[in-house]
């Protein structure tokens, strides 16, 4: 259903495509995404407040999903109604996500993940405490991503041809391995930044279009060693 390149010594293409260490800089859902730059960074409180692995799948599910009830997420996560609706509240308190305004009543509120996106980094954290604290955050994140990427690819296999022909060239994996300096590679993540703002923004506010299905696109930027030439 997808095709899977990395660029090869010597400007070959093989279908092969490989995770490697995580960003230090992990943007979850980059849901508006600008010219000016990445979504703000979250602050030590929220970041804290997001430490918890219940959190972080709530956080993930709600751009895929949509707009949800802690009933239904409680499904979904096989948690009661009761732990969602207080882990939604914890969340809410830091800005994370928000009720989906003129829905739901006082009893069955929707929650929606607050538009904007973040960002999390492991850098600059003033303690060896709160770099832990990111890295774990983020690692979560990057696996859930990983487990999504999985189910594609097995659903991949079970799927008739029909389906197949219908999907090919709409989703693709691509791992391109160059050599470049901090500013070359800062120049590549700008020039994402603009065609995000150009080309993915415009895709905003289209649940329920006829036709139209969740996508997730993914694009990462990260040395493979360190400066002294050590892998990462």
């Amino acid at each position: 259903m997808a095709t899977a390149r990395k660029n090869l010594p010597g400007g070959q293409a093989g279908r092969d495509s490989r995770s490697s260490a995580p960003l230090p800089r992990v943007v979850p859902d980059a849901a508006t995404p600008t010219a000016a730059g990445p979504p703000a960074e979250l602050g030590p409180a929220a970041l804290r407040a997001l430490a918890h692995p219940l959190r972080i799948r709530i956080l993930d599910l709600l751009p895929i999903r949509g707009p949800l009830t802690a009933s239904k997420l409680g499904e979904i996560v096989g948690e009661s109604s009761g732990s969602t609706s207080y882990h939604l509240r914890q969340l809410a308190k830091h800005g994370l996500v928000r009720e989906v305004e003129g829905k739901g009543t006082a009893r069955e509120r929707w929650w929606e993940r607050t538009p904007g996106g973040f960002s999390i980094s492991s850098a600059g954290k003033d303690s060896p405490a709160g770099r832990q604290t990111a890295e774990a955050v983020n690692m979560e994140f990057l696996r859930l991503r990983n487990e999504r990427v999985m189910a594609f690819t097995r659903a991949g296999q079970e799927a008739d041809e029909e389906t197949l022909e219908s999907w090919m060239g709409s989703a693709t994996f691509v791992t391109v391995n160059k050599w470049a300096t901090r500013e070359q590679a800062k120049a590549v993540v700008e020039a994402w930044e603009q065609f995000a703002a150009e080309h993915l923004d415009p895709l905003n506010n289209q649940e329920g279009m006829p036709g139209a299905v969740p996508f997730e696109i993914h694009f990462d930027v990260f040395p493979t060693v360190d400066p002294e030439g050590n892998p990462l």
